[in-house]
């Protein structure tokens, strides 16, 4: 009976020291903090990682854009002293050869009485035929600025003078347009005037007329900003869109953006910052973004076979600070490039080959 007894005791025990082994693996597991983001970054998908500039007259610099041009880059972004001052400018840096030529001012939001105003987001285009268009913003702020352009026929080495556009028309207001095959010039625009709208503008002579849509969501119950726009083929075009809850938005056309499907959330975190897309030439769909619903950082690449099903594929840069406000393009070597706002400090260039990404 007493070996029974001691059996029964010494079971006891053994129950009592698995249960708290189990507890402890479970608080292991539940509390353990994540991998260090910085683990999924090493990739030889990244051929280059590198900065802008080193040096620029201006302490701070944002919303950058990339576009590339017959004989190499243009990168454009505002700078100045802080985002809304007066003495934000727009400033480019051409690539040439194997490195970027210093920053030149190329607007700033003097007007004709002497009231100055701050320059916001540039977005660079390239028609297929045409000069360098470059669209911007003047104003106080987001929600009273007005749409500006301007062009360029020696690849943004001189401009044109600046050019206010039509009233109630923006222009691209972060990321870049598309164009249709009839030459027609699809933006992705937006407005903050009594809340946030996300529209379409239209111009078939390179932004000399224009028409737009009416607002594709609704402001008071899911307000959008900063489309940028992935064309699937035949007619079938995507906009993925900035909120305010956490997540990106999504809307789809079949008739090239005359129409669009209701506004709906995607799994994909967004906090509250924006974005770029590419259609890349092997079919894919390339987004980034920062894979977070709250921090400007890090930084993220997510790829899709169709724009719907998304997998984040890699770590741009995992850098606390802000990383943010980025673009991308696929060039005609197939290379992918993208720039960002580097802590509001400088403009980062990455280039990723997009073959090594799964």
């Amino acid at each position: 009976m007493a070996t029974r007894h001691a059996i029964f005791l010494l079971s006891r025990e053994r129950l009592r020291s698995l249960v708290i082994f189990a507890a402890l693996l479970i608080c292991a597991v539940t509390f353990a903090p994540p991998p260090a983001a910085s683990a999924a970054a090493p990739s030889d998908a990244i051929v280059l990682s590198e900065f802008i500039y080193e040096s620029a007259p201006f302490p701070a610099c944002h919303a950058s854009t990339i576009v590339q041009t017959q004989h190499g880059l243009a990168v454009a972004w505002f700078g100045g002293t802080k985002e809304g001052n007066p003495d934000v400018c727009i400033w480019v840096s051409l690539h040439r050869g194997d490195k970027w030529l210093p920053v030149v001012k190329v607007a700033d939001g003097i007007q004709a009485n002497g009231t100055r105003y701050a320059c916001w987001n540039p977005v660079l285009f390239q028609p297929r035929n045409g000069p360098l268009l470059l669209f911007y913003k003047i104003g106080p702020t987001a929600a009273r600025w007005w749409g500006m352009m301007m062009s360029s026929a020696d690849e943004g080495v001189v401009w044109t003078s600046p050019r206010r556009l039509p009233a109630g028309i923006f222009g691209p207001i972060k990321d870049k347009p598309i164009q249709f095959a009839d030459g027609t010039i699809l933006c992705p625009s937006s407005t903050q005037i009594g809340g946030w709208n996300v529209h379409m503008e239209r111009t078939n002579d390179l932004g000399r007329t224009w028409t737009e849509t009416g607002s594709l969501n609704d402001a008071r119950t899911t307000p959008l900003i900063q489309p940028t726009i992935l064309d699937h083929g035949k007619g079938n075009l995507q906009i993925l869109c900035r909120s305010m809850d956490g997540l990106i938005y999504e809307s789809w056309s079949t008739n090239n953006g005359y129409n669009w499907s209701p506004i709906a959330a995607t799994a994909l975190p967004n906090p509250n910052s924006g974005i770029d897309a590419v259609q890349l030439k092997d079919g894919r769909s390339m987004l980034i973004y920062n894979n977070s619903p709250k921090n400007r950082y890090p930084i993220n690449i997510a790829v899709s076979p169709d724009g719907h099903s998304w997998k984040m594929a890699l770590v741009v840069e995992a850098t606390h600070g802000e990383l943010s406000y980025p673009a991308i393009i696929q060039t005609d070597d197939g290379l992918v490039h993208i720039t960002y706002t580097w802590k509001r400090q400088r403009i980062r260039h990455v280039v990723l080959d997009p073959g090594k990404i799964p």
